[in-house]
């Protein structure tokens, strides 16, 4: 999203994460997506150093879409990222997988992803975004997770007690950068072929 916000011309591959192309591994070992391969060769794939980079390339006026999004991250902002990376993202990936956890029943790992939402909730209630009134590096990072917590069980997410994360939510489902980032291209096997060369 923040590539796309930046307006930057990328080489965008889409790949099947069930059917990983070679190339993808042997430029990121992890196999997960995002990953950038830099013209240089450097790679990067941990989503905020992609994020932290394309801010980096991105003209000091930019304002494409009258919003103010920081470039560096506060204390308060890297603590909350650190969160969601590490105690949500673990959860949430036990509450989406939660098959291939059994010892622990999906209700469980949900309750403990709750933790986070709760927080998150408590944030909203002070601000229209996580750090103020006006959206932020750490909105972009943090909402693809809820955005994946959400649809486990979308039903469930829809009544819970979490009305100003969802309109939160909401707010970004319904945005023009969300909707242009998740434009869908063919499936890269790896050929030279089937690279989409775009300028977002």
């Amino acid at each position: 999203m923040v590539i796309n916000y930046c307006g930057i011309a990328v080489e965008l591959r889409e790949v099947l994460l069930s059917n990983k192309p070679n190339a993808m591994l042997a430029a990121s070992l992890k196999g997960t997506v995002p990953v950038l391969v830099l013209p240089g060769g450097t790679v990067l794939d941990e989503s905020l150093d992609i994020i932290r980079w394309a801010f980096d390339q991105a003209p000091s006026d930019l304002n494409k879409l009258d919003i103010r999004l920081c470039g560096h991250l506060s204390q308060p902002g890297t603590n909350l990222i650190e969160l969601n990376d590490g105690m949500f993202k673990q959860a949430l990936d036990g509450y989406k997988y939660w098959q291939r956890s059994p010892e622990k029943p999906q209700q469980q790992h949900r309750s403990e992803a709750e933790q986070f939402l709760q927080r998150l909730e408590v944030l909203l209630g002070a601000n229209q975004f996580l750090l103020s009134d006006q959206l932020s590096l750490v909105d972009i990072a943090i909402f693809p997770f809820i955005r994946q917590f959400a649809f486990v069980d979308k039903d469930w997410f829809d009544q819970s007690c979490y009305p100003l994360l969802q309109n939160w939510l909401q707010y970004f489902l319904e945005s023009e950068l969300f909707l242009n980032a998740m434009a869908k291209y063919p499936v890269w096997d790896g050929s030279k072929d089937t690279r989409n060369f775009i300028n977002l």
